[in-house]
């Protein structure tokens, strides 16, 4: 995108999980996307970050998997919904990994101008323990990030 455009964002990645946090960022997004003419894309990860020990501990199975993949049809027809009640184009997507690093790469991949995602704000010894998924998004983004809390 030429950055001397009038609006700075031509294309929002709105990333979500489902939770009441990333729906809550959805619609900040969709209000930013709505006001700057910009498109949105959302993106749902069916997360295989801790797929080693879901597999081991409580034996990982297809319907599990789907059982995710439902989850993110779900979060994603949220977004969509936001998007056709503003009038904006959403273009849904959906990836397997590892949350933080596929928000990273599609973003750099594909022309994305601003990250808008949610988060739970785990704070102390369990944020050390389990990671956010914003925290990282933010700490490794060349693309500016706007996280709702």
């Amino acid at each position: 995108m030429d950055r001397t455009e009038k609006s700075i964002f031509k294309g929002i990645l709105i990333a979500t999980d489902g939770s009441k946090n990333a729906e809550r960022a959805a619609s900040y997004g969709m209000d930013l996307a709505k006001a700057a003419g910009a498109e949105v894309q959302a993106l749902y990860v069916i997360s295989t970050q801790h797929a080693v020990t879901t597999r081991t501990v409580k034996g990982w199975s297809e319907g599990f998997e789907e059982c995710l993949t439902n989850k993110g049809r779900s979060a994603i027809d949220n977004v969509e919904k936001l998007g056709k009640e503003a009038g904006v184009k959403v273009k849904p997507v959906f990836l397997k990994g590892i949350p933080a690093d596929k928000i990273l790469e599609y973003a750099e991949e594909s022309n994305i101008d601003l990250i808008v995602m949610g988060t739970q704000g785990l704070t102390g010894i369990k944020k050390f323990l389990i990671g956010s998924v914003a925290e990282k998004v933010v700490r490794h983004s060349r693309i500016p990030v706007m996280v709702i809390r």
